[in-house]
């Protein structure tokens, strides 16, 4: 047989190269792995995890009490407690019943309570912003003096306030009995003076956060805006109102919000005044559910009450959304 010649071989085609040889049993292919999708994921782990075991497990947890009646004769043996149903928020709606009609006074108490703190705490707060904002000596302690409370550890500040307000030696009675503004010493945290009073200390932790935002949106806020006000003529209130509150009203909405779910759910201020036992002026939402569960030891209705308190602030908060977009639609 005759061989094929280099010309013929050169000129003709190429043959493939030749594959390599398959993966072996114990060889295997290395991969780069993506550390750039990876890393997010492995950097809100941890966060996930903490939220998942202190908020949604708990939360869980509370929605499948509030089915079970979940009484003090089954504690020690809770997963044998009878299944309730619909019964406590039954009994919730019930305004014939005690534990209807102590439902709802208690949350019209917490409503009252909540407008009072958000709104005042809010102008409170707006006008040291608008007092503070212009330059001038001792500026920078009076905004110290105004975030003191927000600095303040809760229970610490509530404390000094329950010595302030005793009857016989407290500060506020002195003061009061001093300037001749009362004749005699006021009983501040009993009746109706203690929601008065629980209303005031809860303003005072409250309006500094409000102060904080607001300062901090009026930094945003172009001193060309109000040159160009001023040359039209606007007075200081209509600056006030059209350019201040015009501008911020996208913090203040955010703002509103925050103190109201945060006001609408206190209960470190009632409960560091009174303890556990407050007066009937008193007796907010969040302190009724605290009654509820670990004084009468119903359970599975201060579970049930905690999941209404829950749905409702959904509620305020979903309007909210639903208002905001709107004002975004007609601004735009």
């Amino acid at each position: 047989m005759s061989t094929p010649s280099k010309t013929a071989v050169a000129g003709g085609p190429q043959p493939a190269p030749p594959s390599p040889p398959p993966d072996g049993p114990g060889r295997q292919r290395a991969r780069t792995i993506p550390w750039s999708k990876i890393t997010p994921y492995l950097l809100i782990t941890p966060a996930l995890v903490m939220e998942l075991l202190i908020h949604i497990v708990p939360m869980l947890a509370g929605i499948g009490m509030s089915f079970l009646e979940l009484t003090q004769f089954y504690i020690a043996r809770w997963t044998q407690a009878p299944f309730a149903g619909t019964r406590n928020y039954r009994a919730a709606f019930d305004l014939s019943g005690s534990l209807g009609l102590s439902v709802l006074q208690s949350f019209l108490i917490t409503v009252l309570f909540t407008v009072l703190v958000v709104g005042i705490s809010w102008l409170i707060g707006m006008s040291a912003s608008v007092v503070l904002q212009r330059s001038f000596r001792g500026r920078g302690v009076l905004r110290t003096l105004f975030l003191v409370p927000y600095a303040l550890p809760a229970y610490a500040g509530i404390i000094t306030w329950s010595f302030l307000l005793q009857r016989d030696n407290g500060l506020v009675n002195q003061v009061l009995t001093s300037l001749r503004i009362v004749d005699e010493p006021t009983f501040w945290l009993l009746g109706t003076n203690a929601f008065i009073s629980t209303t005031i200390v809860t303003i005072w932790q409250m309006f500094p956060f409000a102060f904080l935002m607001t300062m901090a949106g009026m930094q945003s806020i172009p001193e060309e805006l109000y040159q160009a006000a001023a040359l039209d003529g606007a007075s200081v209130w209509q600056q006030l109102r059209h350019v201040t509150l015009g501008m911020l009203r996208p913090i203040n909405s955010v703002l509103l919000l925050l103190l109201t779910l945060w006001t609408f759910r206190e209960f470190n201020t009632p409960y560091v005044l009174f303890g556990s036992n407050p007066p009937e002026s008193v007796n907010l939402l969040s302190v009724h559910i605290y009654d509820s569960s670990f004084l009468n030891w119903n359970f599975g209705f201060g579970a049930a009450m905690s999941v209404l308190m829950l749905l409702f602030l959904l509620v305020v908060a979903g309007v909210w959304m639903l208002l905001s977009n709107r004002g975004r639609r007609r601004a735009a």
